[in-house]
C-alpha cells in the first residue's frame, strides 16, 4: 500500500502532473473535480494508488482544503475514490463501478467526441449573449419579477426538480433578452445539455455554487449591467463545463 502511494506521488511530479495540478481559475470546486478526474482517467493515479496529501493538492491547485475535501467526498460518492483509515490510510483511487461509469453507457454520451465541445461552445456563445442582452433590455417590473420568481423557484428546488427549474431560469433570461429566435436556440441547446447533465452526479456543493452564481447573474441583469452579466454567466457556464468534461470525457 505504501509503495503504491509513493508511485502516485512520483507520477504527479513534473510533466503531465504539473499540467493537470496547476492552480484552478474561477470555479474552484468544479475545476478541482475536473482535475482529479483527469488525473484518474489518464492513469496518472492508477487504481490502488493514493492521492497526494490534502496539503500538497490544496497548494498545487490553489484551493482551500475545505474545497478539496468537498471535491474528494463527491468523487467518493461517485465511486472513483475510497477513503481508508489507519497508518497507511488516505484517499485511494478505485476502479469505477458500473454505476459511476453510467455516463459512458448512455446513447449520445457514449459518442461524445466533438459533440460535447460543440454543445459547450454553443451554450457559451448563446447564453452569455442572452445575459448581456437581458441586462440591456430589461424593461420593467414585470420582467424583473419574472426573473426573481424563477430564481426563487430554482434556489428552493428539491434535487428531483433542480434540472427542470434551472432550465426555466436560463430560459427566462433569454426571454428577457427579447429575441424569440435566441430563446428557441437556447431551448434547443439546453435540451442537449440536460441529457449530458443527467448523465453525471448531481452534487450538492455544485448546486449551492450554481444558486449563488444565479443570484449574482440576476442581480447584474436587474441592475442593468451588461458586461457584468456576460462575465458572470461565462463563469457560471465554465463551472458546468468543467464538471461535464471531468465526468464524461474518457
Amino acid at each position: 500500500m505504501k509503495a503504491s502511494s509513493e508511485v502516485a506521488d512520483g507520477a504527479l511530479s513534473g510533466g503531465a502532473g504539473d499540467a493537470l495540478f496547476r492552480p484552478v481559475r474561477t470555479n474552484a470546486f468544479e475545476e478541482t473535480i475536473e482535475r482529479l478526474l483527469q488525473a484518474i482517467k489518464l492513469g496518472l493515479i492508477a487504481p490502488g494508488e493514493r492521492l497526494p496529501s490534502e496539503r500538497e493538492l490544496a497548494v498545487r491547485l490553489d484551493v482551500s482544503r475545505v474545497t478539496l475535501r468537498e471535491a474528494i467526498r463527491s468523487l467518493q460518492q461517485a465511486g472513483y475514490i475510497q477513503s481508508r483509515r489507519g497508518r497507511y490510510g488516505g484517499s485511494f483511487v478505485i476502479s469505477p463501478s458500473p454505476s459511476s461509469r453510467h455516463a459512458q453507457a448512455r446513447g449520445p454520451v457514449s459518442e461524445l467526441g466533438t459533440a460535447l465541445e460543440e454543445n459547450l461552445t454553443l451554450r457559451h456563445v448563446l447564453e452569455t449573449g442572452a445575459a448581456e442582452a437581458a441586462a440591456r433590455r430589461l424593461s420593467g417590473p414585470e420582467q424583473r419579477a419574472h426573473l426573481l420568481r424563477r430564481l426563487a423557484e430554482t434556489t428552493a428546488a428539491e434535487p428531483a426538480d433542480y434540472r427542470r427549474l434551472d432550465s426555466r431560469l436560463h430560459l427566462a433570461i433569454a426571454e428577457v433578452a427579447g429575441v424569440p429566435t435566441l430563446t428557441g436556440l437556447i431551448a434547443d441547446i439546453r435540451m442537449q445539455t440536460n441529457e449530458l447533465l443527467d448523465a453525471i452526479p448531481l452534487l450538492d456543493i455544485n448546486i449551492n455554487h450554481s444558486n449563488e452564481q444565479h443570484a449574482d447573474i440576476i442581480t447584474a441583469i436587474t441592475d442593468g449591467d451588461p458586461p457584468r452579466a456576460r462575465r458572470l454567466m461565462a463563469e457560471h457556464l465554465a463551472g458546468s463545463a468543467a464538471l461535464l468534461r471531468g465526468f464524461l470525457t474518457p
